[in-house]
Parts: C-alpha cells; sequence; structure tokens
C-alpha cells in the first residue's frame, strides 16, 4: 500500500494534537472541526452536526457497494498519568483510544480518496460511545435516509495487544452492557438511636453482597456475565444515619436470555433486601446501555482474508469474547446490513509477549487506564492500512 510522502507525519502530528485535546461524549467540537479540515479537501461532501456533533464524509464513484468505515472521537473523565509530552492537562483523557481511532480513519479517508474503486465511501466519526448514545443519536438523525445505506459497517478498536497486530473473531464478539442507577430510602437519624431509624447503609451493604451471587448462582457455568457495583454512596457524617443511599450497577452479557435473567435478578434482590430492612420501595432506573455486539461470521471471514492477504497470517490473532462493550454494532441492526468489527494493538510487543508468557497480564495498561497510550507506530500505520485493505474488499474494482 503507497503512501503519499509526508502522510505519515502529518497524521501523527494530527493524533497528537487531538490527545492533547480530549473533549466529552457530546461536546467533540473541536474534534469535529479537525476532521471536517481535513475530509472536504479530499473531495468528500461533508456533513457536520450529525447526531450532535458527529460528522459524515460520502464519497461516490458511481455505481456500486456502499461501504461504512466508522470511528468514535470522545474522551473519558481521567486524569491522565502517561507524562507523555503531548499529554492532556486537566480531568480529561483519551484513555480509550478513539484520538487513535479518529485519526486513523481520517488516513484512510486520505488513501482512498487517492485509489482507484467503485461504488460510494461513507466515513463516520461518531459522538458519545462512552455513553453508548452516539450511534443511535446519529441513526435518529436520518443517517440511513438523508445519506447512502451501507451494504456493510466496518470497525475497529485499538487495544493493548502487540503493536502491528490485528485481533479478530467472529459471531458475539463484545459484549451488551447495563447499567443500573439504585436509591434506597430509609430513615435517617442519630448513630446513637439506629433503633429509630431504617439504616440505608446496611441495606446498601447487604444488596452489594447479594448482588455478587447473581454470577455464581443463577448463571449457567456455560454462560458468561459480569456484575459490578461500581458506586456506593451515603452520608455526609459518621454518627447520622442518612435518609438514603445509592448504588450504581453495571452488568456484561453475551445473550439476550442471560440478561434479561440478570436485570431481573438485580431487581428482585434490591426489592427484597430493601423490604427486609423495613425500607420503602427502591427506586431502580436503567440507563446507559449497549447491545451485544456481533461480528457477522461471513462478513468478518471476507474481511479477515484481505488482512492476511496484506499483512500475513502471522500478524493476525485470534479473539476471544471481550467483556467491554460497544455500541458500533447499532449501525449494522439499524440499516439490516452485516457489521464486522476488529481489535488492532497499541502497546510494545515485546512488553505483551511477556506479559502473556508470565501470565501477568494485569502489568499492562488497559483502555480507560490513565496510563493508557497507544504507540503511535506502528499503531497509526497498522490502523490506516486495516481500515482501508477492510474497504477495499467490499468495494467495487
Amino acid at each position: 500500500m503507497t503512501w503519499p510522502a509526508g502522510l505519515a507525519e502529518e497524521l501523527a502530528d494530527v493524533y497528537r494534537d487531538l490527545h492533547r485535546h480530549p473533549e466529552l461524549s457530546g461536546h467533540e467540537d473541536r474534534t469535529a472541526s479537525v476532521v471536517e479540515d481535513a475530509l472536504r479537501p479530499l473531495g468528500y461532501e461533508v456533513t457536520t452536526r450529525v447526531g450532535g456533533t458527529g460528522v459524515l464524509g460520502v464519497l461516490r464513484r458511481g455505481d456500486g457497494p456502499v461501504v461504512m468505515l466508522r470511528a468514535d472521537m470522545d474522551a473519558l473523565p481521567v486524569a491522565e498519568k502517561t507524562g507523555l509530552p503531548y499529554a492532556a492537562t486537566g480531568p480529561l483523557m483519551h484513555a480509550c483510544g478513539h484520538d487513535m481511532h479518529t485519526t486513523c480513519l481520517i488516513g484512510a479517508a486520505t488513501l482512498l480518496a487517492d485509489m482507484s474503486w467503485k461504488g460510494t465511501l461513507n466515513v463516520v466519526f461518531q459522538p458519545a460511545e462512552e455513553l453508548a448514545a452516539g450511534a443511535t443519536a446519529m441513526i435518529d438523525d436520518g443517517l440511513f435516509e438523508r445519506f447512502p445505506k451501507p451494504s456493510v459497517v466496518l470497525g475497529q478498536h485499538v487495544a493493548p495487544l502487540p503493536a502491528g497486530f490485528v485481533g479478530h473473531g467472529e459471531g458475539p464478539l463484545m459484549a451488551s452492557s447495563d447499567s443500573a442507577e439504585i436509591r434506597i430510602r430509609g430513615r435517617g437519624g442519630h448513630g446513637s438511636r439506629p433503633e429509630a431509624t431504617v439504616d440505608p447503609v446496611l441495606i446498601a451493604a447487604s444488596t452489594v453482597v447479594r448482588l455478587q451471587s447473581i454470577v455464581s448462582r443463577e448463571v449457567p457455568p456455560s454462560e458468561v456475565a459480569v456484575l459490578t457495583v461500581g458506586r456506593m454512596q451515603a452520608g455526609t457524617k459518621e454518627n447520622i444515619i442518612p435518609d438514603e443511599a445509592e448504588l450504581g450497577v453495571n452488568i456484561r452479557t453475551y445473550s439476550a436470555a442471560v440478561r434479561d435473567r440478570v436485570r431481573a435478578a438485580v431487581e428482585r434482590i434490591v426489592r427484597a433486601e430493601a423490604a427486609a430492612g423495613g425500607a420503602p420501595e427502591p427506586e431502580i432506573t436503567w440507563g446507559v446501555s449497549a447491545p451485544l455486539l456481533v461480528s457477522d461470521p461471513d462478513a468478518t471471514r471476507r474481511t479477515v482474508a484481505a488482512f492476511a492477504e496484506h499483512f500475513g497470517t502471522e500478524r493476525l490473532i485470534p479473539m476471544p469474547t471481550v467483556a467491554a462493550s460497544e455500541d458500533v454494532g447499532n449501525f449494522g441492526a439499524a440499516a439490516g446490513v452485516p457489521t464486522v468489527f476488529w481489535f488492532w494493538g497499541g502497546l510494545e510487543p515485546e512488553r505483551v509477549f511477556a506479559a502473556f508468557q508470565s501470565g501477568d497480564l494485569g502489568s499492562l495498561p488497559s483502555n480507560h487506564s490513565p496510563e493508557f497510550a497507544p504507540l503511535i507506530e506502528p499503531t497509526l500505520t497498522t490502523g490506516v492500512e486495516t481500515l482501508t485493505t477492510a474497504a477495499l474488499a467490499w468495494l467495487g474494482r
């Protein structure tokens, strides 16, 4: 694959700039401007403010397939600890690698604009992936009515794999995710007179312990589920029993049946523990939700075959299912077309291979870590070429 002179250096500068200026979900205005400025000179029809801050570029080359490439743009409320010279300052960081995703799609859009193919290319820069809301927002804003409907949706994610390598899998690839906000209401009072109160802290503590039994006692051993209580808040002073306690719960599952079972068990346990403690009916609000991500088997095999031809099979890594979640599958589901998703590595290969050999995978900085920062190269070059290769596997020639 031939790169224009200086493109890799230009993209590296774009990446450093985006990394230095992270923006939260739904507020990716500066990032969207960078994308728009990059696409317009290439001949793309550019539309901004799709689903909020989303950007869509369309490049038409006559009759043929419509191929959609997607990248996400948002950052996280994480204070960076990488020590890089281009590190973000302040409370925000691209701790999940979306700055790399955006830069690679700009790079792929650049290469593809200078190549010969037939059909239509949609490059979609999505906001608010971390809220699992951006894909739906773009769809609801007429993504597939106002613009060409794709034949396939292609996406990728940088991961703590060895840089230069590509991870792939067929079928269910990333878990569905559901989050619940739980409010347990009690009756506050003085810590010296607990008999005059209904203690929501005790009820919340019992609830947390009991919730941990769901996966071990209600999910079949042949299935996989994860339940995390990531937030527990109550009270203002050690000798005051508060009126309320709050819990934040997240579940990850790989099938609709297990998802429904775990959600129902969460609600049953929360209500039962409240009743056991003499508390009123608790409030349970299901919020952020991401679907099960399925990488269509037939479409994945076609795409991975193109990767093998371009990179060589020695640079391909079969992936197990991943407990993290993604909302890219909403695009394919809404359009009624296959979604293909893959991972590519961003860490020093020697470090990753050593961690695999020792079994100490916890030593590797993962996505969402304040220390997660992909190597610029060969991560950037590989990410551009995966998107370009995948698009060419589907476009007409």
